[in-house]
């Protein structure tokens, strides 16, 4: 998959951070060491990671991700980032 949105509330910019959807490259999931939650009343799971964002951009530069954009919606900050296929 060749997108991940990254994203975490202003007031929480030091961690956790959300990395990924229940339809996640499983395998970019494990690298973050992220684990999958359900929030109660949600009919959905998520990815979360305790770093910062930063670092977790850091990371998936590292394996080949860039920055595609990024904007603050309400109190929320979120980046997408691209990798190109091979």
């Amino acid at each position: 998959m060749p997108y991940v949105l990254v994203s975490t509330q202003i007031r929480l910019e030091t961690g956790p951070t959300t990395v990924g959807d229940e339809y996640s490259d499983p395998l970019i999931m494990n690298y973050l060491g992220a684990r999958k939650t359900t929030m109660l009343g949600n009919n959905f799971s998520e990815y979360h990671v305790d770093e910062p964002p930063r670092m977790v951009l850091d990371k998936l530069e590292k394996i080949g991700f860039r920055v595609v954009s990024m904007t603050g919606v309400g109190q929320t900050l979120v980046w997408c980032m691209h990798k190109e296929t091979e």
